[in-house]
């Protein structure tokens, strides 16, 4: 059975560059036709698709994020991580890593909590 698993900061200054990893068991994140994507959901609001790597390395960003965001993987740790750089109180929200097939979602972690704040 495949399992999510996100690790990062609860609290995360201004201007700060945010970082989290998900660690996939149960499953290699090289298998293919899989992405591995983040999501978020800040207060309030629906959930917000940032971006996706897949089975080959290869990334789609959303255009909105794009300019402050990267995804990489570690294939050694079966992990894959997110950087959003000059974060701002927007950008508070529940992040998900989750796995994409044919363009739906089929696992998600658990969601964590980020706040932006000074």
């Amino acid at each position: 059975q495949v399992q999510l698993q996100e690790s990062g900061p609860g609290l995360v200054k201004p201007a700060q560059t945010l970082s989290f990893t998900c660690t996939v068991s149960g499953g290699s994140i090289t298998t293919n036709y899989y992405w591995w994507s983040w999501i978020r959901q800040p207060p309030g609001k629906g959930l917000e698709w940032m971006g996706t790597l897949n089975w080959e390395g290869r990334t789609v960003y959303s255009s909105s994020l794009k300019s402050r965001m990267s995804i990489s993987r570690d294939t050694s740790k079966n992990q894959f991580s997110l950087q959003l750089s000059s974060v701002s109180p927007e950008d508070t929200a529940v992040y998900y890593c989750a796995r994409e097939v044919d363009y739906s979602i089929d696992l998600w972690g658990q969601g964590t909590q980020v706040t932006v704040s000074s």
